[in-house]
């Protein structure tokens, strides 16, 4: 009987994982999230490894094997992804979005891309150097984290704080958002995330005289508020580009022959089709109002009234951005952290971005392979509290028609069977030789 290999059973993994409803409400209750960490467990024990389950909270289980390698003075490599999905309406969608449905030579359904197609990825490579008896050169920590999606209080933040031993000896890490490809200036080029912006989700509260709603009220906590997050929500932040930003840019000029204009970006945006969504709010730092909150009857002017905004920032300039936010805010505004966490910045550069590379070559010759900056956050945030450096690289071959960036978090979630096969095949070579 032929040995199995990785792509041979990626697809499968795929559909099972994106089967467990482990949708992540925001709300500590995580469902679904023990169920999916079992079933990847047994794929672990299945081939001979241990796996260990570990919870934050009932039911906030994650999922840590190690795979000892022949150098133990070499640092070990965390590879990494999450279990947990944010919430899909089953009225938007045209397949049941839990049903991992192969359709048209692509899987369907919630986590298709962020990230169970990583999950069944590593899985499948892990199983592989399992069954096969290889070791590789360094130690692999493969680590299945819940609630990546609400900030990984009770993920992989939590295993930082409780269980570092899990991540003894490691010093890089590989997860999501990087390593798909685009097509730019007719080339297919390769997009391997090297930063990702800071996140702050801010609370305002605004307080103010409470009355009657008849009478007139010059100390209106809801007025108060509203001119604050108007101010804040229309405040144009200026274009800033970072080290990896700069290299992308240049990149792209390369393919494209397109010189990048501070002073009108969208000429070279332009050039990337779908990927500028993910691009372009990585240019400034971005704040935006999300919720509001205040009152009980139509009739009472409340004392104090509430704003949510998520703000996001460039490698740096957490405490810039928010002094600015406290002169936009004004008065009378206190202003408070929901949930904090920090910017990432690495070198693109380095023996673990050469083999990388190579494990992209290896499967697509000649493609040019260029740094970005992710406008939202990953577990490498947690990760790096442990002196860890983390890229994201979820390595995929993508057809030009598909919207890519559109499917992170959107309806119709959806990846190519084909595209996780060569992803499978990328991960695999890059485990092996690095």
């Amino acid at each position: 009987m032929d040995q199995m290999l990785p792509e041979d059973e990626v697809v499968r993994i795929c559909q099972e994982l994106i089967r467990f409803d482990t949708s992540n409400f925001g709300d500590g209750s995580g469902p679904g999230e023990r169920a999916a960490a079992e079933y990847t467990a047994g794929l672990v024990e299945e081939v001979g490894l241990s796996a260990e389950i570990f919870e934050a909270a009932p039911g906030r289980a994650s999922v840590v094997t190690r795979l000892a390698g022949e150098d133990p003075s070499a640092g070990a490599l965390v590879v990494h992804g999450h279990l947990d999905v944010v919430p899909a309406q089953k009225a938007d969608w045209s397949v049941d979005p839990f049903g991992g449905e192969e359709k048209d030579g692509l899987i369907w359904g919630r986590g298709a891309v962020d990230m169970k197609d990583m999950d069944a990825m590593i899985l499948s490579v892990l199983r592989d150097f399992a069954r096969t008896g290889r070791r590789p050169k360094r130690d692999l920590i493969f680590a299945f984290f819940a609630d990546e999606e609400a900030g990984g209080n009770y993920g992989a933040s939590w295993a930082v704080d409780n269980r570092p031993d899990l991540f003894e000896g490691a010093t890089e890490a590989i997860s999501e958002v990087g390593g798909f490809s685009a097509t730019i200036g007719g080339q297919r080029a390769y997009l391997l995330q090297t930063a990702e912006k800071g996140l702050s989700w801010l609370r305002l509260v605004a307080h103010g005289r409470a009355g009657h709603g008849s009478q007139i009220n010059t100390d209106n906590a809801v007025t108060r508020l509203a001119r604050a997050v108007a101010r804040i929500g229309d405040y144009q932040w200026p274009l800033e580009l970072t080290e990896t930003t700069r290299r992308f840019l240049d990149g792209v000029t390369e393919l494209t022959g397109v010189e990048f204009d501070k002073d009108n970006p969208d000429i070279l945006l332009k050039e990337l089709g779908t990927v500028a969504r993910f691009v372009g709010a990585t240019l400034q730092n971005t704040a935006n109002p999300t919720l509001l909150r205040s009152g009980y009857k139509h009739n009472v002017i409340p004392g104090t009234a509430e704003a949510f905004i998520d703000v996001r920032t460039l490698p740096g300039q957490e405490e810039q951005v928010l002094e600015i936010i406290r002169g936009l805010a004004g008065e009378g505004i206190d202003i408070s952290y929901e949930h904090k966490d920090v910017s990432l910045e690495v070198p693109f550069a380095g023996n673990l971005v050469d083999a990388m590379v190579d494990a992209l070559h290896a499967e697509d010759p000649g493609a040019k392979v260029l740094p970005y900056t992710l406008s939202g956050g990953t577990d490498n945030k947690s990760l790096s509290r442990l002196g860890i450096t983390g890229y994201g690289f979820a390595p995929l071959q993508l057809p030009d028609e598909l919207d890519f960036t559109g499917m992170f978090h959107g309806v119709d979630e959806r990846v190519p069977a084909e595209s996780l096969k060569f992803g499978s095949r990328v991960l695999g070579r890059l485990l092996a030789s690095y």
